[in-house]
């Protein structure tokens, strides 16, 4: 199924350029918890993002009502990322301090999960693997801003400052050409931020423009979709797994906060 699907969109990913992506029928399922994203949205995406919405429902199948959402820097145990063992090619990322995530914990994970899919078998050398894990080697915090979790933690654009900047292996997307299965990071008009991955534009009743995403969040009980009105959105920035093959010759990237911002206009 996933190689069909991935053919089409190749076949058609042109044909959706600079052209707002809607959800089919202008929603989702009525679950927030469902594993169904590649089933319902993988012939509308192209490159790899089938692979990414096969890993949204990988990682929601290990929390079915959504694993509890919870963060706390001074928290003991620590907060966790992601409530699961994580593996990054059959070595581990994280031995979970609790059961519950938060949302840049979440999108990381798909991200890891999407690799998994798409190079099956593979091994990483020892070396990247540190630089991927998300937590030091004694169990403890890795902070902000260090190593490829620590950047894609980080407050701001952590998605493009990992995966554009630190990793080499994505690329920037403006919003209206965004697809199912994009990084995003949203700052909300009230202050604070969010990192999801992206389902797709609708329209509510009074024809505001709304925004879907999969991550964590305190209002969904943890990992689920979500939707929301662009009216809360101050700005965002999208990022494409464009390069995953960089994996395995990747050399961390010098970071700079200097990103351009996008807005939803449309």
């Amino acid at each position: 199924m996933l190689r069909a699907l991935l053919c089409v969109g190749l076949l058609f990913g042109l044909a959706w350029a600079e052209t707002p992506y809607y959800l089919p029928a202008g929603r989702l399922p009525e679950g927030m918890h469902h594993q169904r994203h590649l089933e319902l949205l993988g012939a509308d995406t192209k490159g790899y993002n089938a692979y990414v919405l096969q890993a949204i429902d990988k990682v929601q199948a290990s929390a079915p009502q959504g694993g509890g959402y919870f963060t706390g820097l001074r928290a003991v145990p620590a907060e966790s990322p992601i409530g699961y063992p994580l593996q990054l090619l059959g070595s581990p990322l994280l031995v979970p301090p609790r059961t519950t995530s938060y949302c840049s914990g979440s999108s990381y994970t798909v991200l890891v999960e999407a690799l998994n899919a798409i190079f099956p078998g593979h091994k990483l050398d020892d070396r990247r693997l540190e630089l991927m894990r998300m937590q030091e080697p004694d169990g403890g915090r890795r902070e902000d801003r260090v190593k490829a979790w620590g950047w894609w933690n980080a407050d701001g654009y952590g998605s493009q400052f990992c995966l554009v900047q630190y990793l080499g292996m994505g690329e920037e997307v403006p919003a209206r050409e965004a697809l199912p299965g994009d990084f995003v990071n949203i700052s909300w008009k009230s202050g604070n931020g969010h990192s999801v991955v992206f389902l797709g534009y609708s329209r509510s009743a009074g024809d505001d423009l709304e925004v879907s995403f999969f991550s964590s969040q305190a209002s969904t009980n943890g990992l689920a979709d979500h939707t929301v009105s662009a009216e809360t959105i101050a700005d965002l920035k999208f990022v494409r797994l464009t390069h995953p093959e960089r994996l395995f010759t990747f050399e961390p990237g010098q970071v700079t906060d200097s990103v351009e911002k996008d807005h939803l206009d449309f």
